[in-house]
């Protein structure tokens, strides 16, 4: 067999896809780059918003006429799959197999037979389930929980993921072993809400570590640097931000949504914390990590939000001062109190507010990555970026970063570099030694040149 997967959504959704690719691989299925080339493909799917949802819907439609032309088995996986939609969709395009979220490990068997196949349980052997490290990367993700138990208005994660549950520790430690060994430099502790780990199993009581605590035992672990995402304010607790201040390898980056700057919106998307609350946690942060990058998600247009409520959120942006933000509309999503309870706001609205919400975004960015320039980061260089002379990564803190390849660094690993160039996106810079010393460039291919030079030019 020969297999496919395109993955749509969140690192959750990356992770799941390489937790499939690597069971696929353990029954003889060859891993290939294309649809084209592939007997098999499979759609890991995203149900947060409208939009990945007709991206699905549209590749499925694709899929389908391959079918006609050729034997081709299709598979659907991920959150949308655990939707009645979702499962509407399947019938549609003549989908075979259809996966939800928690049964993953299902895959083989729905592989064996010639009957389409559908697994919806959430079943508990997949937490205790390690996949192997992924091969030759430097970054891997790392799932410390599944599921979530908050119940937001806007949100359909609790269905198509299901209630929390938080993996022991040990199984924890032992895949971010294997990933240390395969060459891991950074790993990200990914859940739906990273502070409440160890809730749903009494904590210590049943030996979990606060989710503060684990993050000491993995910044002990030897691991390079560890990053964490994503966090609901309602768990946040003021040790999280002590642990990340005494354990160097946890990065000074905190991904905090707020979702609207308005406490009256936010008891609308029962969010269970006020505005002054948010603040609250944020001035924590600030006081244990006076240098910490701060990122958020946010939410413009939920029904009922007035131009007094969105001014609220532009004010609460200018008095964190984020680094960056994802901004999105507000997309009904059936299946959700606010798609059965709210009206939608005019569409107009919604876009003219995003509009504005992106310039205070860009402006901050601006500022904020114009303060990192004449300092020396720590940026993991990924690889080659689009200009072949160039290499690029990230900061601890998330900056996108780009470096010309120097003498003996033109490929992937942890580099020191002074920034030398700010845009709201990215960050430029050189590669120095550990004296700061810029190092030697390496000379860049140059086409013209080459062309000019070359004993086949015709004159």
């Amino acid at each position: 067999m020969k297999a496919h997967l395109i993955t749509y959504g969140c690192q959750m959704n990356e992770y799941d896809t390489h937790l499939v690719e690597s069971q696929l691989v353990s029954f003889g299925a060859d891993l290939v780059g294309s649809v084209d080339e592939a007997d098999f493909v499979l759609v890991n799917t995203c149900a947060v918003r409208g939009k990945p949802v007709d991206k699905v819907r549209s590749l499925l439609g694709e899929l389908r006429k391959q079918k006609q032309q050729r034997p081709l088995v299709v598979g659907m996986m991920g959150c949308l799959a655990q939707l009645e939609e979702g499962q509407q969709i399947a019938r549609k395009f003549e989908v075979d197999v259809l996966l939800g979220p928690g049964s993953l490990l299902d895959i083989g068997k729905a592989l064996e037979g010639s009957e389409r196949f559908w697994g919806l349980q959430f079943k508990d052997e997949l937490h205790d389930h390690i996949p192997p490290p992924p091969a030759g990367k430097l970054q891997a993700h790392l799932t410390i929980m599944r599921g979530c138990d908050h119940h937001c208005t806007y949100c359909i994660v609790p269905t198509t993921r299901g209630p929390q549950v938080s993996r022991h520790p040990d199984a924890i430690l032992r895949e971010l072993d294997m990933q240390l060994e395969a060459g891991v430099q950074e790993v990200t502790l990914l859940g739906q809400n990273v502070n409440a780990y160890g809730v749903d199993q009494g904590a210590r009581l049943a030996g979990y570590p606060s989710f503060a605590d684990l993050l000491r035992m993995v910044g002990r672990s030897g691991v390079r640097r560890v990053k964490f995402t994503t966090s609901h304010p309602m768990n946040f607790t003021e040790d999280v931000a002590a642990a990340m201040a005494e354990t160097p390898a946890v990065c000074e980056f905190v991904h905090l949504p707020v979702q609207s700057g308005s406490s009256r919106v936010l008891r609308r998307m029962a969010r269970e914390y006020t505005r002054e609350k948010y603040l609250g946690h944020i001035a924590e942060i600030k006081r244990h990590l006076p240098n910490v990058v701060l990122a958020t998600d946010i939410i413009v247009g939920f029904p009922g939000e007035t131009e007094e409520d969105f001014g609220e959120t532009l004010s609460l942006y200018d008095e964190v001062g984020y680094d960056s933000a994802y901004m999105f509309i507000y997309s009904p999503r059936p299946g959700t109190p606010s798609y059965r309870h709210f009206q939608d706001l005019p569409r107009e609205v919604k876009t003219e507010r995003l509009q504005r919400l992106i310039v205070k975004q860009k402006e901050w960015s601006a500022r904020k990555n114009a303060g990192k320039v004449g300092t020396l980061q720590e940026v993991l260089l990924r690889g080659n970026a689009h200009d072949a002379g160039f290499l690029e990564g990230h900061t601890r803190g998330n900056h996108p970063t780009v470096v010309p390849k120097a003498l003996g660094v033109t490929g992937a690993g942890i580099h020191r570099v002074r920034i030398e160039h700010a845009t709201p996106h990215m960050l430029y810079g050189k590669l120095v030694d550990e004296r700061g010393q810029d190092l030697p460039e390496l000379p860049r291919f140059n086409p013209e040149a080459a062309a000019l030079s070359s004993p086949l030019q015709m004159v």
